[in-house]
């Protein structure tokens, strides 16, 4: 693959992630697409967890990362910018949607989603259709999903 530098290129947050190994992938596809990584504490895990090490490898060195110490310092910090919540409760698509190159992509916890009081912060809520009756993607994989289409959209990639 060639590797192109992505100068501001969209970046994707994760609200107080509790798989070691989602996060760690989420890692590593942000580090290979050029995506800033944000992470709203607290995590489920620690940094040190095998479980997260396994996964992540030395991509951790290779990844621009941001934390948050809780989700009102993530809003204040993006007061000015677009944030967009990837939820199953949204009813657009995120196919009918125009991303923006400085966009945040806010995704919530594997075990629950987002707090209502997140929801109430955000203007754009999207979501990845699925077949009837099935709950939700991995949220590694959502991830990979909306970033490539957020990309591709921006022309990045």
């Amino acid at each position: 693959m060639t590797q192109k530098p992505l100068n501001r290129a969209p970046k994707i947050a994760l609200f107080e992630p509790d798989i070691p190994q989602n996060t760690a992938a989420i890692i590593r596809t942000c580090a290979c697409l050029g995506a800033k990584l944000e992470i709203i504490e607290p995590c489920g895990f620690l940094l040190s967890d095998k479980r997260f090490k396994r996964v992540v490898m030395d991509y951790m060195d290779k990844s621009e990362i941001k934390f948050y110490q809780s989700a009102e310092e993530f809003f204040k910090y993006k007061k000015n910018e677009r944030i967009i919540l990837m939820t199953t409760k949204a009813s657009e698509s995120y196919t009918k949607f125009k991303f923006n190159k400085n966009d945040t992509i806010l995704f919530g916890r594997e075990s629950s989603g987002v707090t209502q009081e997140v929801h109430e912060f955000v203007n754009n809520r999207l979501k990845i259709p699925m077949e009837t009756n099935k709950r939700s993607l991995n949220l590694a994989s959502s991830v990979a999903i909306i970033l490539a289409e957020c990309l591709k959209q921006t022309k990045w990639i």
